[in-house]
């Protein structure tokens, strides 16, 4: 006769009580209780009071249940500069920031430009993902071009979410090469616009808080002139792109343009460029370095303005680390970039939500839905018989972001040894 044991089968249920529900996709905003056994959402309602007695509650007055953030692009340092940051560490610093998928950009040594780094890469985002840290999604972005020459996009395209790649107006009909290549896939290509033969070497926006703080600057129409020669391109092949890092008031009108004439475009602008403009820059603190500079208070709030009308689809997080030697230098020589992961949801919040220049709707459609429509994905929806693909976030939470609080080991922040309001409590991954 034979033996066995048998064991219970412990599932995790967790209650939120009256958390404040925002889904972009549903345009949902509203405060009930909601239930989640096993990763999917099993019940949605004003009350639930029937409930298993092993469930965790969550019944702090003021959380916000959203969906989860997505990122279209940040710089990992594995391979190649893993001192500065893993893509471990990378992932957890996105899981604690609330991110539930994050874009990462082919400038990694080597560079993602062929069929094997990105395999490998992806192997190793998957092991990440489907291990026990609830971890992101990571979506690799393959380079379109090295060294002026295009590459194997078609290799590519199937597992790529789209190519990124940086184009000058000196290097346009390589540009028209790739589009037209890509055309059939009808992959996104995502541009870099930012370093042209226009900018001077700038390091912050020509304008007067260039001449008031003695530093060379970036006249604001080398975007717009790159940004227009693009656009009448795509007019004429329509492989769609995504213009990466949108920072003056001029590129937001021509895009709106774009956008009216029908034209297959998206745009994207960092999340300090929402919240610092060149006149911060009085500091010389070279983690407000970026590339393209801050820019002018007009072109603030013109960014904020277009990601709340639609203009701008998606702000992104554009994280970089770096280590403490490589920031620790006068302004002008910093290497541009900022982290950001853990921090841009509470700081966004409090800056653009909390002061009333947005509703909670609308920073949660440029942070989750509408990045989700820039890779083609769908909305995930906060429903019942949903798998959970959640960030629970508490707008009211104090803490310090240092060494202790930030997964990523990385320093390079304004914020950093500051107190920030606003904290993720807990991420769930699809």
């Amino acid at each position: 006769m034979s033996t066995g044991t048998s064991q219970e089968i412990i599932k995790i249920m967790e209650l939120l009580q009256q958390v404040r529900v925002i889904d972009p996709g549903q345009q949902l905003d509203q405060v009930v209780d909601v239930l989640i056994e096993d990763g999917t959402i099993k019940a949605i309602a004003e009350q639930i009071g029937d409930y298993p007695p092993q469930a965790e509650i969550f019944s702090q007055s003021g959380l916000i249940l959203g969906t989860g953030l997505v990122d279209l692009y940040s710089h990992s340092g594995e391979p190649g500069n893993e001192s500065r940051e893993t893509l471990k560490q990378l992932a957890q610093a996105a899981a604690n920031g609330g991110f539930t998928q994050v874009g990462i950009l082919p400038d990694t040594l080597p560079l993602i430009n062929n069929a094997e780094t990105l395999e490998t890469l992806q192997s190793r985002g998957q092991e990440l993902s489907l291990g026990r840290g609830n971890l992101p999604q990571l979506n690799f972005w393959s380079a379109a071009c090295a060294k002026q020459q295009m590459t194997e996009v078609g290799e590519l395209a199937a597992n790529s979410v789209g190519f990124t790649s940086q184009h000058a107006l000196a290097n346009l009909n390589l540009l028209k090469q790739i589009l037209e290549y890509l055309q059939p896939w009808q992959k996104t290509l995502a541009l870099e616009l930012h370093q042209n033969e226009l900018t001077t070497g700038g390091a912050i926006r020509e304008g007067e808080d260039s001449i008031r703080f003695g530093l060379t600057g970036n006249p604001s129409f080398s975007e717009a002139a790159i940004i227009a020669a693009v656009l009448e391109m795509v007019a004429e092949i329509a492989t769609p792109v995504h213009i990466m890092r949108v920072s003056t008031a001029r590129g937001v009108e021509l895009i709106a343009e774009g956008k009216v004439r029908g034209l297959p475009v998206t745009a994207s602008t960092t999340w300090m460029h929402l919240l610092s403009n060149s006149r911060s820059i009085h500091s010389y603190n070279p983690d407000l370095r970026l590339e393209p500079p801050l820019g002018d208070q007009r072109s603030q709030k013109a960014l904020i303005r277009g990601v709340q009308e639609g203009i701008i689809d998606a702000i992104a997080i554009d994280h970089q680390a770096y280590s403490y030697e490589e920031k620790t230098v006068p302004f002008a020589l910093a290497p541009p970039g900022v982290i950001g992961l853990e921090i841009a949801l509470p700081l966004l919040w409090q800056h653009l939500v909390a002061e009333g220049e947005y509703s909670a709707l609308e920073l949660w459609q440029a942070l989750s839905s509408r990045p989700r429509s820039c890779m083609k994905q769908k909305s995930k929806a906060i429903a019942v018989g949903e798998t959970a693909d959640l960030v629970l976030f508490d707008p009211e939470q104090k803490w310090i972001a240092n060494r202790e609080s930030l997964h990523s080991p990385a320093a390079n922040t304004p914020w950093y040894n500051q107190e920030i309001k606003g904290k993720v409590i807990k991420t769930w991954v699809n």
